[in-house]
């Protein structure tokens, strides 16, 4: 059974799975379905369409599934689907979708410090990070092992590739490609994530090879298309080459360089 604090309101059309536990002065709506361990500590609002995991960790003052903050919103219903054991710190606002994608998205075993935002229709991986105050606009995609840094602001439909480190204070207004480290406002690419890299085991060769592709993309002279094609031809195809060649060939809004 889960253990609810006598002062929390929670919809009896809530579902709370076993070992839940809820804060004083929390809100849980009708329609929300929280997955077993989850802790909410107090004065949390949940609100309906949210579908969280097992073993989350929702602090002070946080807002889930909130409506999303766009004059296009018409009230559709949408939701917010959140995996297993993130940790989400004291005023996070997470907004749910939009008729875009009905869902806002994110994996598992994330952190998000205090203050940060999520935008409606967003779809964040697994095993990221971000820091204190970052503002993630609607639309944005974020794929797993990213990291960003303190207040940090993401235009609405950017996109960024595993493994990024943005450093804090920068804001990305173009894709930030998988495996690389930028910062700045405008923000500026600084080279290659070693040292995200390295704590995620990633050997020499790998990381000798991205090197090399990150030498032709940005230090060559040649325009996207034609670093892509250079990469294509003198480097092996591995599976990171494959993807930062799929990133970038995909991005709509251009990378940032």
């Amino acid at each position: 059974m889960p253990n609810i604090h006598p002062s929390a309101i929670v919809s009896s059309k809530a579902e709370l799975a076993d070992n839940v536990e809820v804060g004083p002065f929390t809100i849980i709506e009708d329609d929300v379905r929280i997955g077993e361990g989850t802790i909410i500590y107090n004065n949390v609002t949940i609100k309906a369409g949210a579908r969280l995991g097992k073993r989350n960790k929702i602090h002070q003052g946080s807002v889930i599934a909130a409506i999303p903050q766009d004059l296009k919103f018409a009230g559709e219903y949408t939701e917010l689907f959140m995996g297993d054991d993130n940790i989400v710190r004291e005023f996070v606002t997470i907004s749910r979708g939009t008729a875009e994608k009905y869902k806002t998205e994110i994996g598992s075993n994330c952190l998000f410090m205090a203050n940060s935002h999520v935008g409606h229709d967003c779809i964040i991986g697994s095993n990221c990070i971000f820091a204190n105050s970052v503002a993630l606009a609607g639309h944005v995609e974020i794929e797993d092992y990213v990291r960003i840094g303190g207040l940090v602001g993401v235009h609405q439909f950017v996109k960024i590739g595993a493994y990024c480190m943005i450093g804090a204070h920068a804001m990305v207004v173009k894709d930030a490609v998988p495996y690389a480290l930028y910062s700045g406002n405008p923000l500026q690419f600084e080279g290659l994530n070693l040292v995200g890299l390295r704590r995620a085991n990633f050997d020499d060769e790998k990381i000798e090879l991205l090197k090399k592709s990150f030498k032709i993309l940005f230090m060559s002279g040649l325009n996207v298309s034609q670093a892509i094609k250079k990469i294509k031809t003198d480097l092996p195809q591995t599976d990171e080459i494959k993807h930062l060649i799929q990133f970038t060939e995909a991005s709509s809004r251009g990378i940032a360089k």
